[in-house]
């Protein structure tokens, strides 16, 4: 797969150029800038009526093209339902254009919620992935999709579908940055940290990052009222050893509206613990996330929070919450372009990670 094109929609292209500016560092990719940057190969024209079209600039027939995407927040101003509907252009102006194989990077999939049928409902996720199957993309990657069977929506002989989990990127995160040494992971972190997960449904996430740890996990029950959204009536927390005194960290794949946090937040501080952060992959930060992270903030109930940027964190944001800290996923999704253009294995990006053995030798995790 040498001859291939990296381009993006107009949500993602600083994003796809930062992930360029990584792969460029790799031995056999200098030269990708001058071969392979096609980030402005895509226009899109937008007609008075809201309608859309987009062309291709140039010829592609042959090449196999990876193309970045995102109907998430960004900073481009471009709103959900354009964003996709340009996706949707994309892939088939590229179809047309005869590439060889098209390959969707979405880091975050912003219909990942809706992967479930309650009730006479659509499937947003089912619906999305059919679109691009059917439209002719080949391989879809992104980063921790809401759940596992997210995956099975489509059909690996049409489509293939790399979910990698960045948390992994939060693990490395935090021994790179508050762990640093061993003693430390044996004498603080294991007998003073706590994991908690935001429900019962995230106990599986959050227990793999107590397991990498080897800190205690601690559960939040929630009870909703599904006939609303982003709503929870009561939390009831479970945990096998007192967190009074501890250093809680509650991971999440997203922060959305903030409002289940908020409640779990004043949950937990009734236990004295030393005190509380959030660690979650995606930043949607949709209202009124921001303010209610502020607040949260000032009473001095949340310490920090930490994310990843599969989401754009537009400045507005960095700039109303101080203790927002944004852990690049460039260089890892620089990796997988690579595995995939060389047909390598992705095992080491979905291995699970150990903190033990990650800071007796980094290096054997580097990149991953």
């Amino acid at each position: 797969m040498d001859d291939f094109l990296i381009c993006a929609t107009r949500s993602m292209r600083n994003y796809a150029s930062r992930v360029i500016s990584s792969l460029s560092k790799f031995p056999s990719f200098s030269d990708i800038s001058e071969r392979i940057n096609g980030v402005d190969l895509l226009h899109a024209e937008c007609f008075a009526d809201g309608e859309m079209e987009v062309e291709v600039n140039t010829s592609i027939r042959g090449r196999n093209v990876i193309l970045f995407t995102s109907s998430a927040g960004n900073d481009a101003g471009i709103s959900v339902e354009q964003a996709k509907i340009e996706l949707y252009h994309s892939v088939d102006a590229l179809k047309r254009s005869q590439a060889e194989k098209i390959i969707i990077f979405e880091p975050f999939v912003s219909c990942s919620r809706s992967d479930r049928t309650t009730r006479r409902n659509s499937v947003g996720l089912w619906v999305h992935l059919k679109i691009l199957s059917s439209l002719g993309a080949r391989h879809v990657v992104t980063y921790q999709l809401h759940s596992d069977k997210s995956r099975t929506m489509l059909d690996p002989t049409i489509c293939a579908i790399d979910d990698v989990p960045a948390l992994n990127l939060l693990k490395r995160y935090l021994c790179d940055v508050y762990i640093k040494t061993i003693e430390k992971l044996e004498q603080e972190v294991r007998p003073q940290w706590a994991f908690c997960s935001v429900d019962a449904g995230g106990e599986k996430l959050t227990r793999r990052f107590a397991n990498a740890f080897g800190a205690p996990l601690v559960v939040a029950h929630k009870q909703r009222d599904y006939s609303k959204s982003n709503s929870v009536e009561s939390i009831n927390i479970l945990s096998a050893e007192p967190i009074e005194g501890k250093n809680l960290w509650i991971v999440d794949d997203m922060v959305d509206t903030a409002t289940s946090a908020e409640k779990l937040i004043r949950a937990l501080a009734a236990h004295n613990p030393r005190e509380i952060n959030i660690i979650a992959v995606h930043a949607l930060f949709s209202e009124p996330a921001v303010e209610t992270i502020s607040a949260l903030i000032k009473e001095g109930l949340l310490k920090r929070i930490i994310v990843t940027d599969t989401v754009c964190c537009h400045h507005s944001v960095t700039d109303r919450i101080p203790c927002l800290e944004v852990v690049s996923s460039a260089e890892q999704s620089a990796r997988i372009i690579r595995n995939i253009v060389k047909n390598e294995s992705m095992s080491k990006l979905l291995r699970p990670f150990d903190a033990g053995i990650y800071l007796r030798s980094p290096n054997l995790f580097h990149g991953y």
